[in-house]
């Protein structure tokens, strides 16, 4: 398998990853402007331009796209994210060329009828009501909030009600010139794919696109410590934690992630171990670690009982400081041999692949091969674990958030006081 990269006289990347043997190919649009890129205005518009780049182009009405790409017996669908929103079709190799030409249209073709804004704005409403009333997902909006305060990538991405009532054909088309620029574009593919024919259909349909400077530069972002509860007659408390961590830029992402998994990846993990299985404590309870382009954090979640609750939040910081001084090379190799496989499992779908290449690129402007990724992953050693480890639990800042019967969680200052001691 061999990636390759050519970049258009307009900024456009095109990247390509052929899998030998495959008959289909993943091919999508990454763009980079997710909700990071929002002013607060904005909130919320990223996700509601991608509803709508299904909902009729110039030459294509909604019932045509769907058509277009299920007579071939392909699928179509996109996604927002903090950093990018991503546009992607899966189909067999020989229908690449409609699948490319389907993504340039609703790209650069979408027409945002006032109709169909006022249809797409009631089911958005409807999402942002559903994941209101889901517990353990609007935890984690308030928690990204909580931990970048009065800032882009700290909202939500569905935005707020208000926002979402209010969005207009012409505040629409303002975010895509704002930010639809084919320099901030990565076409990526992978399957049964040639680089050379994906960079022809690239030239055909998005080479005549202008760049266009963005509207105003990208904030870094900087992670704030603070805490936010919110009392709910709830079967369960809710609990969340978040520590600065790498970017994906940073040297330490990989020990970073290794130590998560360590931490709470798994079910020998040790949160797993010490709270569920010996204590008994909660249901479910993970650690992950995420990251930006500029920044990271890893998260902490549990949901238990209001009357539980407590010890948890505090057994979890215990947990934090007794890596430091036992964390094991078995658990740290368990972890790196999980880390490894969950990558190299998941790159064995094309989709995956693609997203690959269009993250790789958008982070480092470049593709690590798999083999340097490895190595990098192997090189991690206890050592490196333990000082991470070190740092994690008593210099890294906190934010926490829970939700429910929460009343007893100990206080910011008081679990940090707990981190101190």
């Amino acid at each position: 398998m061999s990636v390759e990269i050519h970049t258009l006289s307009n900024g456009l990347r095109v990247a390509t990853e052929e899998m030998p043997g495959l008959q289909s190919v993943s091919v999508g649009v990454w763009v980079s402007a997710g909700g990071r890129h929002e002013r607060i205005e904005q909130n919320g518009i990223a996700h509601f331009l991608e509803h709508m780049a299904f909902k009729g182009t110039k030459t294509r009405s909604a019932l045509a796209i769907a058509e277009a790409i299920e007579d071939v017996g392909g699928y179509i669908n996109a996604y927002t994210s903090r950093e990018v929103t991503a546009y992607y079709v899966r189909l067999l190799k020989d229908d690449v060329g409609l699948g490319v030409d389907i993504l340039a249209d609703i790209l650069q073709n979408s027409i945002l009828d006032p109709r169909e804004i006022e249809i797409e704005r009631g089911v958005i409403l409807q999402e942002i009501g559903q994941t209101n009333d889901t517990p353990d997902d609007i935890v984690f909006d308030w928690l990204q909030e909580t931990a970048y305060r009065d800032q882009a990538l700290g909202r939500s991405i569905l935005g707020p009600s208000d926002n979402v009532s209010r969005f207009s054909q012409e505040n629409l088309s303002q975010f895509i010139a704002e930010h639809y620029s084919p320099d901030r574009m990565i076409l990526a593919a992978a399957g049964g794919v040639s680089h050379d024919e994906m960079v022809k259909l690239a030239e055909a349909a998005f080479g005549h696109m202008e760049r266009h400077p963005a509207a105003e530069p990208e904030t870094l972002a900087t992670f704030t410590s603070g805490e936010f509860r919110k009392l709910k007659d709830l079967e369960q408390a809710h609990f969340t934690m978040a520590f600065e961590s790498p970017s994906y830029r940073d040297d330490d992402i990989y020990t970073a992630q290794i130590y998560a998994i360590a931490l709470g990846g798994g079910m020998s993990s040790r949160l797993f171990q010490e709270i569920r299985e010996k204590r008994g404590l909660c249901y479910s309870i993970f650690a992950q670690a995420g990251a930006f382009a500029d920044t990271g954090l890893t998260t902490i979640y549990a949901g238990t009982s209001g009357s539980d609750v407590a010890d948890l939040a505090n057994l979890t910081i215990d947990e934090l400081k007794r890596a430091v001084q036992d964390m094991s090379e078995a658990e740290v190799n368990r972890a790196r041999a999980q880390m490894k496989a969950g990558m190299l499992m998941g790159l064995e779908s094309a989709s995956n692949r693609a997203e690959r290449l269009a993250r790789m690129i958008q982070v480092w402007d470049k593709v690590p091969d798999l083999e340097e990724t490895v190595r990098r992953i192997d090189a991690v050693s206890l050592e490196n674990v333990r000082e991470y480890a070190e740092k994690f639990a008593s210099q890294a800042q906190m934010a926490l958030t829970c939700y429910g019967p929460v009343s007893d969680v100990p206080t910011h200052h008081d679990l940090e006081h707990r981190r101190a001691a």
